[in-house]
């Protein structure tokens, strides 16, 4: 059961270490920690990815920083209480970690396959200049009845095929995680910049119930 949970998120990383440890929570006397990781894009841009690791996998002490490490795992997200509303925060939960020398030259430095279940109406939209795009919200099982909630987005003819999914269909994607920056407005004189992840999707097909 919880193998074929596991197949259904699966998230490689390569990159170069971008902070320091900082303490997250702890489960059963277990530490997790976060991390940033930047990720060379095709383009001369960099995607700055949290992950959330063990204190059993790596030493947490440690500052990484400017290192290259190789990780594999899941792309999970989480509610956290902020502002009487709560805000959905993703990271990458690590399974696997290892040092490389540097980023490998034609691997995919970031991959990931999500199966899963659309969970709102897909946005569809055209940019100023024509681009279309759809948004997604994939709910992709865990175990134990849990749900990790995965914003998506697609492009082009991707962004067409999705358009027309309706709530409950079963996809599988293939993509990329990608971090954007965006200005939130938390007053009239305030606002402060974050940052959203998604999965930038490259390939999108619809499975039929067995």
């Amino acid at each position: 059961m919880s193998d074929k949970i596991i197949e259904n998120n699966q998230v490689t990383i390569m990159g170069e270490v971008a902070s320091k440890f900082t303490y997250s929570h702890e489960v059963f006397g277990e530490g997790f920690y976060m991390v940033d990781v930047l990720v060379k894009r095709l383009s001369s841009s960099e995607d700055r990815i949290p992950l959330m690791i063990s204190e059993r996998l790596i030493d947490v002490t440690k500052d990484y920083t400017g290192e290259f490490i190789m990780v594999s795992g899941q792309f999970r997200s989480y509610n956290r209480h902020e502002e009487q509303k709560n805000r959905l925060v993703l990271s990458v939960f690590v399974r696997e970690v290892e040092f490389i020398d540097e980023e490998l030259d034609g691997a995919k430095t970031n991959h990931i396959l999500l199966e899963g279940y659309i969970c709102k109406k897909p946005i569809y939209r055209k940019t100023p200049l024509g681009r279309e795009i759809a948004d997604l919200l994939l709910a992709v099982n865990r175990p134990y009845g849990k749900s990790d909630y995965i914003p998506c987005i697609c492009w082009g003819r991707n962004a067409r095929f999705a358009s027309g999914f309706e709530v409950g269909e079963h996809v599988q994607i293939l993509g990329r995680i990608q971090s954007r920056d965006y200005v939130k407005k938390l007053s009239e004189t305030e606002t402060e910049t974050r940052t959203a992840y998604e999965v930038s999707v490259s390939k999108l097909e619809c499975l039929e119930e067995s």
